[in-house]
């Protein structure tokens, strides 16, 4: 039988992994970088970097966080920690006011440019051992499948929104309308920030 709250996980995956992968930073303005310079393969070389990266940060926090599942107190302060973190996220987001290309450099190695991008950029550390692992556990408890689902949707928007974006400058060489850009930003800032208030009440509730 499937749980009540899939939807709810499947939702939540798709909204973190859509706000990581159109939010400006190191990543995507690769994507844009190695696309517009060499071609659409080569920026979607660049999409796949979280794939090698994110595992080591996964399983790191995933130990670290299973050694505290039990003390409610800090759990209630990683929950904190993490709507501290999406409302950061969100406002980053609300306020953006586009991206900034660098084409200065020409050699490809597409695919070790992002994986060494993705390794020295905080957002992966941050976001997993603020917010991703707590909902990855939250997920399993309630059922495999959730888990499951909530890695799938996240990494499927993630990824599909920078291949996206790769696409769509290939075909045009730029990003989109920087105005459409910045909408879609504001959009996603203020779900990050309905999403952080969620984030808050869970705090609260270990606390009880």
């Amino acid at each position: 039988m499937v749980p009540d709250n899939t939807v709810h996980f499947i939702v939540i995956g798709a909204l973190l992994g859509l706000s990581a992968g159109v939010s400006p930073g190191p990543l995507l303005t690769l994507v844009i970088t190695q696309t517009i310079k060499h071609n659409k393969a080569e920026g979607i070389k660049v999409t796949l970097s979280p794939l090698v990266t994110d595992l080591p940060i996964i399983l790191l926090t995933l130990f670290v966080f299973s050694r505290l599942a039990q003390f409610t107190t800090v759990l209630a302060g990683i929950s904190f920690a993490g709507a501290l973190f999406v409302v950061w996220l969100g406002w980053d987001s609300f306020t953006s006011k586009g991206l900034t290309v660098d084409l200065h450099y020409t050699k490809s190695e597409s695919l070790k440019k992002g994986i060494v991008a993705n390794f020295l950029s905080p957002h992966p550390y941050l976001f997993w051992a603020s917010v991703g692992t707590p909902y990855v556990f939250k997920a399993f408890e309630l059922s495999p499948l959730c888990g499951i689902l909530f890695f799938t949707s996240f990494y499927l928007f993630l990824i599909g929104s920078k291949i996206t974006t790769a696409w769509i400058v290939s075909r045009s060489k730029v990003f989109i309308g920087q105005t459409v850009y910045i909408y879609i930003m504001r959009i996603l800032g203020l779900a990050l920030f309905g999403f952080a208030i969620l984030l808050f009440i869970d705090g609260i509730k270990y606390l009880k």
